[in-house]
């Protein structure tokens, strides 16, 4: 594995300088991408793999971020693949590199051997979109199972109860004469088969596809052979169970109790998210964000509309979000930090067997901050609260509810009071009463300590994010490394641990949540200040039209970095819309953090990592 040079690093324009330096050693190979509104290099595909290793060996450009496929059908006819590098821990904007290659015969070389993390996108990619990666040591479907027909990612892909292309749909607007999709294409009549299918020779792909990544010699046939004899054994965790937080499964080789193998499976609860995304106007996505990781729609909203701001940006009557706005914004997503690591380490103990009692405790303020989320939002965990330039609404004068009896006693009181109990006294004191009940348990500190090591070198190469990449000795958080928002002007520090096991994963969590409170003790006075000052900017378009061109916002979400890349070809639906979700990412890293563990540390391991099956599924 690679060193990482990025700390020896030090450009004033690292990326205008990395281009050049690449243009330089690979002439006939690597061009700016010049097209109106996007930015990096379009690299010959014959030397994809060599540019890649010289940008991070000799560039620095050592994490791959996000790997996303797009298909330029009619614009050009070719898919495209679009790959966003960093250089970690030094920080900095991403060095974007595209490689094409045409629609009939879409096939592009691996960077699997580059960045390690690029193993479940291209599968995404190639499951999704139809591209093969020549060098992929195990390309299979990752969301679909291996018998689907087609890849529904594709323009010319229509799904069971396709009505048009894009919203608003003729059906709802500007007549208003409304069907459902479903009354003219019923059910039983809705499946369309492949060409040339027949239930003759139909033979079902079957479980196979499965257990072809686990490469240990062991023929799931032989083992299903009567009377033959072995010590190893392939055990399915999941998908029902209850400690795979989800839908989730996990095939494990074992040789007795201890995991020489583990392969994630996945997408019970794929719902083609992204091609939905396509369909809908760029607002109405705002609320389908909020479906992804359901524990923190606030961020969710932010990534989104930090991406669409900067599509919006390329405009000439782009004006950004209010000082006002930038303050809330930040409120919700903080507070949104705390309830989703509260949430994590009070399901950390679920997996480490304290059944669902300590969780409750865990999280008891979460129940606080939700009230206030459904004050101001209308809603407790589905918020869509951020808009393009600003908020849907400003924070209320005051919290109260509403006496449903007689003698029933309700919350009342100023908004900006019951905000300062809960940052200034309530938050605090939870976690330090997380801290002084878990730290020191001694099955806690059995469990977890030494077990599930991600080294620092792996953590980046296999590109993990947020917890599990900096209790692995990395200090790399988007609000430091890529600022936005109002973070450059406050005070906190990047928590980081350097163990890289399971205790150092609960124990960043419990710093962060302090470095939170950090922050919102400074946003306080700064929403007394900005009392009155509008919450949004320009004007409250319905369907605002987005320049033509490309943009990948990326905030720091509890779980890791959260990317949205958001092509524009000028209308108002975005062509492209992928969501680089830090759940799945992370997963890439499972197999090798369990292998050598015992069957019993598997469950803490994943609950380590923390994933939401909405967003790995998308």
């Amino acid at each position: 594995m690679a060193e990482n040079p990025a700390a020896e690093v030090t450009t004033a324009n690292p990326v205008a300088e990395a281009i050049a330096a690449l243009k330089a050693q690979f002439p006939d190979a690597v061009v700016e991408d010049n097209r109106k509104g996007y930015a990096g290099i379009v690299v010959d595909p014959e030397k994809l793999v060599e540019v890649a290793t010289a940008a991070r060996d000799t560039l620095g450009y050592n994490y791959l971020s996000s790997a996303t496929a797009v298909d330029y059908l009619g614009k050009g006819d070719y898919f495209e693949m679009v790959y966003h590098t960093y250089r970690v821990p030094a920080g900095g904007p991403p060095l974007v590199i595209k490689a094409r290659t045409p629609r009939d015969r879409a096939t592009l070389p691996s960077v699997i051997s580059v960045w390690p993390g690029a193993d479940f996108q291209e599968r995404e990619a190639y499951d999704l979109m139809g591209i093969r990666f020549e060098g992929h040591p195990n390309l299979k479907r990752i969301l679909l199972w291996e018998g689907f027909d087609g890849h529904p990612l594709r323009k010319d892909w229509k799904e069971a109860y396709y009505e048009q292309d894009q919203k608003p749909f003729d059906s709802r607007w500007p007549q208003g004469r409304v069907y459902r999709a479903e009354e003219r294409n019923p059910y039983g009549k809705n499946v369309r088969y492949p060409e040339g299918f027949t239930l003759d020779d139909f033979t079902p792909v079957g479980e196979a596809p499965n257990y072809d990544g686990v490469d240990l010699g062991i023929n799931v046939q032989e083992m299903a052979t009567p009377g033959l004899k072995t010590d190893r054994l392939v055990v399915n965790l999941g998908p029902h169970h209850p400690s795979t937080h989800g839908v989730f499964r996990m095939v494990v080789t074992l040789n007795g109790e201890t995991v020489e193998d583990l392969q994630p499976v996945m997408g019970y609860l794929h719902r083609n998210h992204e091609k939905i995304g396509e369909r809908n106007t760029f607002l109405q996505n705002m609320p389908f964000t909020d479906r992804l990781d359901y524990i923190t729609s606030m961020s969710n909203n932010l990534g989104y509309a930090l991406a669409v701001e900067h599509l919006l940006s390329l405009g000439p009557r782009y004006q950004p979000p209010t000082y006002r706005a930038e303050v809330i914004r930040v409120l919700m997503v903080e507070l949104t930090r705390v309830v989703s690591h509260m949430w994590a380490i009070g399901f950390l103990l679920n997996d480490l067997g304290a059944f669902y009692t300590p969780a409750l405790y865990a999280i008891a303020e979460r129940e606080l901050i939700l009230d206030f989320f459904e004050a101001v939002a209308g809603s407790r965990m589905m918020c869509n609260y951020m808009r393009f330039g600003g908020v849907f609404k400003d924070l209320p004068e005051r919290i109260q509810g509403i006496p449903l009896l007689a003698n029933d006693r309700v919350r009342n009181e100023a908004t900006l009071d019951y905000l300062a109990n809960i940052i200034n006294e309530r938050l605090p004191r939870a976690i330090d009463e997380l801290d002084d009940y878990l730290t020191h348990n001694e099955i806690i500190v059995t469990r977890c300590q030494g077990v599930g090591i991600l080294p620092p070198e792996m953590a980046i190469a296999y590109s993990a994010a947020g917890p599990v990449l900096r209790a692995s000795g990395v200090p790399y958080d988007v609000r430091r490394a890529e600022p936005y928002s109002i973070y450059p002007e406050l005070d906190f520090d990047v928590a980081v641990r350097y163990n890289g096991d399971i205790y150092d994963r609960y124990l960043l969590r419990i710093d962060e949540m302090r470095q939170s409170v950090r922050i919102l003790k400074q946003l306080l006075p700064r929403l007394r200040e900005t009392e009155g000052q509008p919450i949004i900017s320009g004007s409250k378009a319905y369907s605002p039209r987005v320049p033509e061109g490309e943009a990948y916002g990326r905030v720091e979400n509890p779980k890791g970095e959260l990317g949205y890349y958001v092509v524009s070809d000028g209308g108002q639906n975005p062509w492209r819309y992928h969501v680089r979700s830090p759940s799945y990412i992370n997963l890439t890293a499972l197999g090798p953090m369990a292998k050598g563990h015992k069957v019993a540390d598997i469950v803490a391991i994943l609950g380590s990592i923390d994933i939401i099956l909405g967003e790995v599924d998308r």
